[in-house]
This record gives structure tokens, sequence and C-alpha cells, in this order.
């Protein structure tokens, strides 16, 4: 098949058509408004419903109710504007509910600004919705990995009841690449005996809630679900490695930022300095073994994020800090260059030679 120049957030809508979404309902923020446009045109043409609702909040509530339905469906927003849908969320997976919540970060906190950042990390992986609580979160590097993080979301999201974000940021959405679409459209989705289809007198009926009022209950509730977070900590693990085998210095990073760090690797081991990566593509659940494994060989971490540290704090709990850990970043909605990163690889080579 052939490859399409496409904008990054137009290749994340077409990805989840194709996945055998029929359903969005998002709130327009930059710079992810492309995304609701790309789906006002589409939807309409394949039978689909696309609707721009009053408010992230209310947004978030239709997710939940057309899940609750048993259909693929998606809403997509900015950091601000996940905010907003952190109680839906919440709600979604104490209703184990999946559907696919797109993130296309902008500078923070506050409104910010509207250039890419990587600030919303500790909201992705920690506490996005009250209660004891995960979202499956991937991070793409680019147009093609965005598409394709849009299918695999989707899918998991119905193998394990949870919903399921991509955490990309300004540059993947706003940037254009050669996309490829593997395959025909998916047409036969996964069954979902627990949605609520109507009965026909046929069988019990299905009901989707949260709320349990007895504690005995809502604590076996949860315990199961975490359970099934213990077997997608097991199964689901995505990480790439980039000269990481013979690394002194590895480099942990993800999103666009690992793009520019992989050039600045190439040019630390131009100059002899053995730099590495390890870039996650599940920020939840996150590489720890390999990072671990790493830690056996390499001498020393460099974390490097469009934010000012968040991944460091995981990267320490997965090497139980037997190296050290050192950051890097701008943010704001600034880039840094492959020059600024090479500069702190060149400093902490010099510190373990």
């Amino acid at each position: 098949m052939a490859k399409v120049l496409m904008k990054g957030n137009e290749a994340i809508a077409e990805a989840a058509i194709r996945s055998g979404c029929r359903h969005y309902f998002g709130y327009p923020i930059t710079p992810q408004t492309e995304i609701a446009e790309y789906m006002a045109k589409r939807m309409p043409k394949i039978g689909g419903l696309c609707l721009q609702a009053e408010s992230e909040i209310a947004a978030i509530n239709m997710v939940l109710g057309a899940s609750s339905a048993g259909v693929r469906v998606m809403t997509s927003s900015s950091s601000p504007g996940i905010s907003l849908k952190s109680e839906g969320i919440s709600y979604m997976v104490g209703s184990d509910l999946p559907c696919l919540i797109l993130n296309v970060q902008r500078g923070g906190p506050g409104l910010g600004g509207i250039q890419p950042a990587q600030s919303d990390y500790y909201q992705a992986t920690k506490a996005n919705g009250h209660g004891d609580l995960h979202l499956i979160v991937l991070a793409p590097n680019s147009i093609q990995e965005a598409a394709d993080c849009t299918s695999l979301a989707f899918d998991l999201g119905d193998k394990y009841r949870v919903p399921v974000m991509i955490l990309a940021d300004g540059a993947l959405g706003q940037m254009m690449e050669p996309v490829e679409f593997s395959g025909n459209e998916k047409t036969e989705l996964p069954e979902k005996p627990w949605a609520t289809t109507g009965t026909g007198m046929k069988r019990k009926k299905n009901i989707i809630n949260s709320l349990y009022m007895q504690p005995d209950e809502l604590e076996s509730s949860i315990n199961e679900r975490f359970k099934r977070y213990d077997v997608i900590e097991k199964n689901e693990v995505r990480y790439e490695s980039y000269l990481a085998e013979d690394a002194d210095i590895i480099l942990v990073c993800y999103g666009i930022t690992s793009r520019i760090c992989k050039t600045a690797v190439g040019m630390a081991r131009k100059e002899g300095i053995k730099a590495g990566i390890i870039r996650p593509i599940t920020l939840w659940p996150y590489p720890k073994e390999a990072l671990a494994k790493a830690a056996e060989t390499a001498s020393e971490f460099l974390v490097v994020e469009l934010n000012k540290g968040q991944m460091t704090s995981d990267v320490k709990l997965a090497i139980e800090c037997s190296r050290p850990v050192s950051f890097y970043g701008r943010t704001g909605g600034v880039m840094p260059t492959p020059e600024e990163i090479l500069e702190q690889i060149r400093m902490i080579g010099g510190r373990i030679k």
C-alpha cells in the first residue's frame, strides 16, 4: 500500500476510522483541532457520528455513554482539556469501559501556550482521575507510529476493558510525514457481552456503573481491576533500544524528544562517547526491566524531556538508584537542539572517564 503524506492529527483520525471507530466526541483546542475537523468530514460519509460537545466535560461523558453501548469511541484534546476530562476518565475506569483518549500536549500549567510540550507525563501516568487507577499510555515518536498506536490502543482497550491514552505533543500533531495504513478497515470487532445494547428478553440485563455502596464490594472491584493491571504489566510493555547494548551513557526519552536525542547520540558516537537510548513506547506499563538490565552495564543515565524532569523518578525507581540519573529538558514550548543534548552527554562522559 502506498504511503500518504499526512499531518499527524489527521493520520491519527484516519487510523481510528480504519480501526472501526465510528463515534467521536470532542471540543476544539489547539494544537489538536484538526482531528475534530477531519472526523467532521469523514464520519458522515461512513455512517459514523462526530459531535462537537458543549465542553470537554460533556465530551468525555458522551464517550462514556457510547462505550457503554459497546462501540469503539474516541475523544481528543490538549492539556487543559484533558484536565477537564479527568473526572469522566475516572468514571470510565470505575465502569471498566474502553476508549481512546488522545492528548496532543501543549505548554502549561494553566492555559500556558500552544507550542509542543511533554509536561503532562505526571497527569497521564500518575493521576489522570481520582481513585486507584491506571490508563494504558502510549507515546509514539513519529506519524507512522502514532497511526500504528491508534489501532493498538483500540485493541488493548477492548482486550482489557480500560481507557487507553495516546500521549502525543504539538509537534507530532502538526508535523507532516509519509504514513502507510496497512490492511483493510476493521469490520469484525470483538464481541462485548457486557455492553448495554438491550436484552430482547434473552439474557439478564447489563448495568454499567462505578458506584459501590458497600466497601467490600468496591474493594473487590478494585482488586479485580488490579489483577488485570498485573497482566498488562506482564504482557504489554513496549520500548525501543538504540545502541544501548554497549552504552556507558543511556538516554531515556520518549515522543518527539527521542528523535532529537537520536541525532545527539549519533554525534556523540562519532566523538567516541558510547551513548545509547532506551525509549519507552508504553509510559504505563513502564519498561522497568529494560532499564534495570541496562543499569547492569551502563555508568549513568540521562533523562531528556520537554518538561522539568517528570520521568526522572520513574527511571530512578526502575534502576533502584543503582546509577546516577541526571536530567536535561526545555519547557514552555522550547525544543532542545541536538547540540544542547550532546553537550550534556559530553559532561557526563567527562565524569565517568
